[in-house]
């Protein structure tokens, strides 16, 4: 895994950039001391470790504007983060960078309930937008595995999704507003309470740009009525095509559930062991299907997707009789990450996003890659909507065998694209797949999702080395363009 080398003459600058910052920032909210710097070393993609030259802990939004303004100037790289949370490598820090740590913006701003809509500085956890509102009835609906610690800036990074971003989308369809400081230090808005804005989709663009634009410090969030009830199925099979075969049957009967996960054997296992939330043990695999809304569609819904479960194959099958069985079974499968680390020292929890029909066939194939590589799997997934994440089971105390499982995820990533997919649903590219863009993407494509970024971001100072594997500079570009016939960037009339 390839990084920018460190600029040497930043790393000699240290002691003035960290006594620069402490001007904006007084007090303890900056972090210069080499063994303090390790909490900040590495994100969730803890294969790949690199302290940074500071960390700065901004509380307000002001603050977050002059440190930029200040990098800018000073020609110094900064790697927004959240939590830490991610799992693509998207806040691991640079050498010669500053780590900018969203932490202390951790307030609820306004509950607006006329609107349905929440106020939330980026520091706020994922869960916590939920607990906030549920006692008037409302909740939030993305709900990441890690949303009792993932923060909502995060997930504007990544366009997190969840469980239950099949019926009800994504980040991206989640939120209605932010605030963002871009790299020379300017506050911009985009949306707002308001449902539509008019002229260019720029929030958008923000979500899921993986801090490469600007910082977010204020996103407005969509909050949903919760509904009047919910029922989760458990449906065991046979075999992975089984359940592959009952995935496409309900989508194709007309029928969005809530939510849709498939969990392999192992996973399985490994999830009962853990959380004890009565799955079957003698299925190759199973599916959470969740049904929501009116008592009486519920009722029916259920009837419709046992049925069809039962068409495709399955062995078993169970409907939730209450609130506390529905929220046990959804309780294993949130905790499937956790409990698969039971299994073996290490796992590489990949995430690459496949139509719906080609699963049975990616199924077998991963198989197949796991006897080749000699390593295990386990496979956890959104299954509604393709979103597969395979966990590659290894010993990094095995000479060699990270490496292996970095291959093998590398493999896996790259029949995603070959059967019509994409490399990643929600985790985000970051370094882990950026040197795998090129399957994707041509050389054209990536040069002009650079100049977008050249657009908020000429000296390519926020989080540089993610998302693109070969990164070029902005004047760079503008020669390819005017090489290409085109102009690059046209001066646009002044009135």
């Amino acid at each position: 895994m390839r990084m920018p080398p460190p600029d040497p003459t930043t790393m000699s600058r240290k002691p003035q950039i960290v006594r620069a910052l402490r001007k904006i920032v007084p007090g303890e909210g900056v972090i210069a001391e080499e063994d303090a710097l390790g909490a900040y070393e590495s994100d969730g993609l803890t294969a790949y470790r690199q302290r940074p030259l500071a960390v700065v802990l901004p509380s307000q939004t002001s603050e977050v504007a002059a440190i930029l303004r200040f990098c800018q100037k000073e020609g110094i790289k900064v790697v927004p983060r959240g939590a830490g949370t991610s799992l693509s490598g998207g806040a691991l820090p640079l050498a010669d960078g500053i780590v900018l740590g969203l932490g202390k913006f951790n307030a609820i701003l306004d509950i607006d309930y006329e609107n349905r809509c929440v106020v939330a500085q980026p520091g706020v956890t994922n869960l916590s937008v939920t607990r906030a509102v549920e006692d008037r009835g409302f909740y939030y609906a993305p709900d990441p595995s890690s949303q009792i610690a993932c923060t909502i800036g995060g997930n504007v990074a990544e366009n997190a999704g969840g469980v239950h971003c099949l019926k009800y989308g994504l980040t991206t369809n989640n939120i209605l507003g932010v605030q963002v400081v871009l790299m020379n230090g300017e506050l911009i808005r985009l949306g707002g309470k308001h449902m539509d804005g008019g002229g260019y989709d720029i929030m958008g663009l923000m979500t899921g740009s993986e801090g490469l634009l600007g910082v977010v410090t204020e996103v407005t969030l969509r909050i949903l009525p919760c509904p009047e009830m919910a029922r989760a199925l458990l449906l065991g099979f046979p075999s992975n095509a089984a359940a592959g075969d009952c995935v496409a049957a309900i989508i194709a009967a007309g029928i969005i559930p809530g939510g849709m996960e498939m969990m392999d054997r192992p996973a399985v296992h490994a999830a009962e062991a853990f959380a004890h939330p009565g799955y079957p043990l003698d299925v190759q695999a199973l599916l959470i299907v969740e049904v929501d809304g009116a008592a009486c569609e519920v009722d029916a819904l259920a009837k419709r997707v046992r049925s069809i479960a039962q068409d495709t194959g399955a062995v078993s099958t169970k409907v939730s009789e209450s609130e506390e069985e529905r929220l046990l079974f959804w309780a294993g499968r949130k905790s499937a990450f956790p409990a698969v680390g039971r299994l073996a020292p290490d796992y590489y929890c990949m995430d690459g996003t496949i139509p719906r029909g080609r699963l049975p066939q990616v199924l077998d194939e991963i198989g197949a890659m796991s006897e080749r590589f000699g390593l295990r799997v386990a496979n956890v997934f959104h299954a509604g909507d393709g979103n597969l994440h395979p966990l590659i089971l290894y010993d990094a105390n095995n000479s060699g065998e990270m490496e292996c499982a970095e291959a093998f995820g590398a493999e896996i990533l790259r029949l995603c694209v070959r059967v019509g997919g994409v490399l990643t649903g929600e985790h985000g590219v970051g370094v882990e797949k950026r040197d795998l863009m090129e399957t994707m993407f041509n050389e054209d494509d990536l040069n002009q999702q650079q100049r977008v970024k050249c657009a908020f971001d000429p000296q390519s100072l926020l989080n540089p080395g993610k998302v693109f594997p070969t990164l070029r500079r902005c004047a760079e570009l503008g020669r390819m363009h005017v090489h290409r016939g085109k102009m690059p960037f046209p001066e646009l009339p002044r009135f």
